[in-house]
């Protein structure tokens, strides 16, 4: 069974997210308004930011692992809320943070909110080795630390991919084990390369 994590983006959409992202005075998000516009193309929809690094192929098709913090709203994800779930070497590890559906991509607010990771739940997944961190949401933490954790992440060979879809349909095989297949775009001298992104459960 294959359950296809990417946002649907329309022209719409894409409009919507361009006119957000280079508003500075509606949104935090200060590493996308920052951007050239001709580079905005790359951080629209399912996506990641390159951080001058390259994807490696062989993150193509990695264990997969589900976090449901979608329930976490008054305080950081920690290390205790990531330990149930087995995280291994290797794994793509998808946060559940039920901001997609709760908002939608064109809203706003979607774009003020984050999987709001702490520091240290970000160094306990570095120290795993593994390969991607994806999320329903903008970011993996706060507007203001997009940039700064995007680029450790990817110095530790790990991208973070943000605006999944559908990940809610992932819940109900939480117990199954799956297997994640990314793709980006192979394209050169964008920040961001969007990518589609597709979970396989077995059985």
């Amino acid at each position: 069974m294959f359950i296809d994590l990417t946002l649907d983006i329309q022209s719409n959409r894409v409009k919507a997210a361009l006119q957000i992202q280079q508003s500075a005075a509606e949104t935090e998000l200060t590493t996308a308004v920052t951007r050239p516009e001709h580079q905005m193309e790359g951080h629209v929809g399912t996506h990641f930011d390159v951080m001058d690094k390259e994807f490696p192929i062989d993150s193509f098709k990695t264990p997969g692992k589900l976090v449901d913090i979608s329930g976490i709203r008054a305080r950081e994800v920690e290390v205790s809320d990531l330990v149930p779930s087995k995280i291994e070497a290797g794994d793509t590890v998808i946060f559940y943070t039920g901001y997609m559906n709760e908002f939608g991509y064109e809203n706003r607010l979607y774009w003020k909110r984050s999987a709001e990771l702490s520091d240290a739940a970000v160094s306990y997944l570095i120290a795993k080795q593994i390969r991607l961190i994806a999320v329903d949401a903008a970011g993996a933490q706060k507007p203001t630390k997009h940039q700064k954790v995007d680029k450790l992440c990817a110095d530790n060979g790990i991208f973070i991919v943000e605006n999944l879809d559908n990940v809610k349909a992932l819940i109900a095989h939480r117990n199954v084990p799956f297997t994640v297949y990314t793709a980006p775009l192979r394209r050169s001298g964008l920040t961001g390369l969007p990518c589609r992104v597709i979970a396989e459960i077995e059985g």
